[in-house]
């Protein structure tokens, strides 16, 4: 039953072996996992994805394979919904500390909004459309989806759609970026290829054809000649905004990001969403017990390396200027302040925006990026890629 998926992996790219695919089976008829999406879905990915490279491959082929396997009406929804209390309180102490608490006052405090969201999920027998009491859609209440309340609890909505709540409820899971991705990355690297140092370094070697020829007529036999294959040497470390409002630029930054990866063979990268803060990840599935403390970054890179944050810097001005700004988590230091810090550690800096140059004025926290950093800001154009280039050196 599982053939479909097992082609849907190839035809995606993803180089999955048979003996690969006979372990994952084995792993089903032993009952490693049982009627368990998520505890399937990691048991597929550990059997049959060999590099990191292909997790996003893997995630679309997935997808593909078994699209509908999670959907669920909301009326079952309803009907299972139990809240225990002690589920709830840990919920309420691992989310959200006593300074986002404060935030939320305007609807009596935290409490009372966790409280009566318990209560009408107890009163709520269906589905229910618009309004502003009832958990539901499109309408003013502080919980649901697809509508509008500034100071809410959103629930049950894949993404968002005016980038305001209180928190956001929903395990929000932003997808790795694709480094094989060729579309379009051609004038990329021609435009990156101005950030070049050359140098040979490393145990490649490659053929000296002059030097091969020479030896060869002096000895009077075929002499091989190499010599160590040169590699740029500039260090690129790239900071990555994903998720949130950068959803629709996925593809340019998948473009900029494969072009990198063939340019540059030193290329660190981190993740980070909106703003930087005390940490940064790799993987995007492990972006909240995987980080990497943003002080460890700044220790490691040299001030030889050229940094290179790209994100649409569109977000809520508290998230760049004050303490406990931050969307998703409470940051104790404001990420003007990391910024800052990671400009003085690497004073070879620019900001990629994907978001057009026209739309800049309109967003307050795009203007205070480009403050922060003294206009090293440029579109994430070929033509900006160039002028960002030239500043980098």
């Amino acid at each position: 039953m599982f053939l479909p998926f097992f082609a849907e992996l190839r035809q995606a790219g993803v180089p999955v072996s048979l003996r690969e695919y006979l372990a994952f089976l084995d792993g089903m008829a032993a009952g490693l996992v049982t009627y368990e999406i998520d505890g399937f879905y990691y048991l597929a990915r550990t059997a049959m994805v060999k590099d990191e490279r292909h997790l996003d491959r893997f995630d679309r082929a997935f997808a593909a394979a078994f699209k509908g396997l999670e959907v669920i009406s909301p009326e079952q929804v309803i009907e299972a919904v139990d809240l225990p209390a002690d589920w709830l309180q840990k919920l309420i102490e691992r989310t959200l500390t006593p300074e986002e608490k404060a935030q939320v006052e305007a609807l009596g405090g935290f409490d009372k909004l966790m409280e009566t969201l318990k209560k009408r999920l107890e009163e709520q027998k269906g589905r229910h459309q618009g309004g502003n009491k009832w958990i539901g859609t499109a309408g003013t209440s502080p919980f649901g989806a697809y509508g509008y309340n500034p100071e809410g609890v959103r629930i049950g909505q894949s993404e968002s759609r005016h980038q305001r709540a209180v928190k956001v409820w929903d395990k929000r899971e932003f997808r790795n970026l694709d480094d094989t991705v060729e579309l379009g990355t051609r004038n990329i690297k021609v435009a990156l290829k101005r950030l070049r140092r050359w140098a040979r370094e490393g145990a490649d070697d490659e053929l000296d054809l002059l030097g091969t020829i020479r030896a060869t007529a002096e000895h009077g036999y075929l002499d091989v000649k190499t010599r160590p294959e040169r590699h740029n040497a500039v260090k690129v470390l790239l900071f990555l905004d994903v998720g949130g409002s950068m959803d629709p630029h996925v593809k340019v930054v998948e473009e900029l990001f494969s072009a990198a990866r063939a340019e540059f063979k030193h290329l660190e990268y981190y993740y980070f969403h909106n703003c930087l803060y005390e940490g940064v990840w790799r993987d995007n599935r492990r972006r909240w017990d995987q980080q990497t403390p943003t002080s460890e970054v700044l220790r490691t890179y040299g001030s030889d390396y050229k940094a290179i944050f790209v994100g649409d810097a569109s977000m809520s001005p508290y998230e760049i200027a004050h303490p406990g700004g931050a969307n998703e988590h409470w940051n104790a230091e404001a990420g003007e302040v990391w910024l800052n810090r990671a400009r003085a550690q690497w004073p070879a800096h620019v900001w990629l925006n994907p978001l057009p140059e026209r739309y800049w004025p309109y967003t307050q926290s795009v203007g205070m990026i480009g403050r922060i950093f003294e206009n090293r800001m440029f579109p994430l154009t070929l033509d900006g890629i160039g002028r960002a280039v030239k500043v980098l050196g």
